[in-house]
């Protein structure tokens, strides 16, 4: 039977050429920190435990990282950071014997699922299992030591290998899959007798060879994997491939992306049939496009469900927060529209462009075509609110709520001050400000009367003496 897996997360190291006060992990990829890629990783191969072992800025990591559905997370601090070695060690007493554990890096935030599944799978409970990888320029890299019959016999370090050493291009990518029983006893039997000085966690390689143990390797070709992030540079490169790993398995599902190259994702992005995305759209958060769903280029939208058929012209700027926005079926929204959380909009409702909707819900068939504010209101179908009108929501202290019933007809430039209802069938005439409710059916007109002096002569800029 497989053992149940353990994960160990390594997130102890300061990050130096990150130039930054934040903790290296805790930079983000994709919206998420680099070392929470490691984790959700770890929950999607149903690891009975995480370990993430802290040290720099261990109070930042430790609050800024969260445990997936049904993971156990646990921290324990490495502290002072005397090498991998020294980090796992720290990490060993609050796991179980019973188990297989699984070494990841906090900063190597790309690998999947799968290929982690296999080395599970090699190992089997029994063996030490290293992933690896070819690579044509392996500096600073541990190189895999291998015999004549290509069994692998040792890990060596950059700064301890020979010339001949460094020749090697297969190299060890800091993940290895191992028996926890059997990782607690050459643990035990670590020194720091090595160029660094440090204790490390490669060295139980050739502990295990040493004890008559097989140490199997399961090598890849894909660098992005194992690749880790030392730099902005380096960040900013994996940035991309994650980006592009993201467009190309929307694509394969259907999605059409203008250039997939000019595409991000920062959260979670599911896509019905059909839909199509332009150029430089930005998701965040949890984004839902529905089936037949187009969006123009320039677009930010986050934390939103639009649903079939929906249209968001370019330009457009959506955020729902913690509230969310829906834009419902055959809705026309934007350019330049801005939606905020609470906003939810109705079957065929058209949004325009410089118009915000704030806690709204409109109805289906309503629009807002120009230059327009809904905030805290009730919009019944059929209503036609017009260019320049604002609902004033807010008094200073508190927040009001506006209804407009079905069929209403809000001329242009119109004020509605909250709480207000505007009846059902009701027209205001434009220019108006609307404080009291009105009937349904009523003509509601509130302006000052009309006057015209002829010959008026406007002021003069009174000329200064030379």
């Amino acid at each position: 039977m497989a053992l149940p897996v353990d994960v160990v997360v390594m997130a102890a190291g300061k990050g130096t050429r990150m130039k930054s006060q934040r903790p290296k992990v805790l930079h983000r990829l994709g919206g998420r920190a680099l070392a929470q890629h490691v984790i959700d990783c770890a929950a999607r191969l149903s690891a009975r435990s995480v370990v993430v072992i802290t040290g720099h800025g261990a109070a930042q990591v430790e609050t800024g990282l969260q445990a997936p559905a049904q993971t156990a997370l646990r921290f324990v601090r490495q502290e002072p950071q005397l090498g991998t070695g020294h980090a796992v060690q720290q990490a060993v007493p609050v796991m179980a014997d019973d188990g297989l554990t699984l070494v990841l890096s906090g900063d190597v935030p790309l690998t999947r699922p799968e290929t982690l599944q296999a080395l599970i799978d090699l190992s089997a409970g029994r063996h030490l299992a290293l992933l690896t990888l070819d690579m044509p320029d392996p500096t600073g890299y541990g190189r895999v030591v291998r015999d004549e019959a290509g069994a692998v016999k040792a890990i060596v370090e950059h700064k301890d290998a020979s010339d001949a050493q460094r020749a090697i291009t297969e190299i060890y990518s800091g993940i290895m899959a191992v028996p926890t029983a059997r990782l607690r006893a050459w643990l035990a039997r670590l020194d720091n007798r090595n160029a660094q000085g440090e204790y490390y966690l490669t060295d139980v390689v050739k502990f295990a060879v040493a004890d008559g143990e097989t140490v199997l390797a399961h090598r890849i070709d894909d660098a992005v994997q194992v690749a880790g992030v030392n730099s902005p540079q380096q960040l900013a490169e994996l940035e991309r491939a994650y980006q592009l790993r993201l467009a190309n398995d929307l694509m394969v599902q259907g999605v059409r992306l203008a250039d997939p190259t000019r595409f991000d994702v920062r959260g979670d992005l599911v896509c019905g049939q059909d839909v199509d995305i332009d150029v430089n759209c930005v998701f965040e958060g949890r984004v839902e496009l529905g089936d037949g769903v187009r969006i123009g280029a320039n677009c930010v939208i986050a934390n939103a469900r639009i649903e079939a058929g929906a249209v968001i012209h370019p330009f457009t700027h959506i955020d729902g927060e913690r509230a969310g926005v829906r834009v419902g079926p055959g809705a026309l929204v934007g350019p330049f529209a801005r939606l905020r959380p609470g906003a939810d909009l109705g079957a065929e409702v058209h949004i325009g462009n410089f118009v915000e909707v704030k806690n709204s819900t409109l109805a289906a068939g309503a629009k807002a075509n120009h230059l327009a504010y809904l905030g805290d209101a009730t919009v019944g179908e059929r209503v036609n609110y017009g260019a320049g009108s604002i609902t004033a929501n807010y008094d200073g202290a508190n927040k009001h709520r506006t209804v407009i019933e079905a069929d209403v007809h809000v001329g242009s430039n119109c004020v509605l001050v909250a709480p207000v209802t505007i009846g059902a069938g009701g027209t205001v005439g434009a220019g108006s400000t609307i404080s009291k409710s009105t009937e349904a059916g009523a003509l509601s007109v509130s302006r000052a009367r009309q006057v015209s002096i002829p010959g008026w002569q406007r002021p003069q800029k009174t000329k200064k003496a030379p």
